[in-house]
């Protein structure tokens, strides 16, 4: 079962990014929080490029010839 397959938890931070009003911040602070998100996502791609790359290595590493 992967990971993606588990129900996120009630909890989940980016859950409740996504509910957060957005109409009572001001422009200034629209352009921070878009900063802030486009450096969480370039952390997130990075993150996933090298489990991915991991994987990888661990499969070749174990493939039954």
């Amino acid at each position: 079962m992967d990971d993606d397959d588990l129900p996120r938890r009630r909890d989940d931070v980016l859950a409740a990014l996504i509910k957060q009003p957005l109409d009572p911040l001001s422009v200034d602070e629209l352009g921070e929080r878009i900063e802030i998100l486009e450096g969480e996502i370039a952390r997130v791609k990075a993150h996933r490029a090298a489990a991915t790359g991991h994987k990888a290595i661990a499969e070749a590493l174990f493939k039954k010839s």
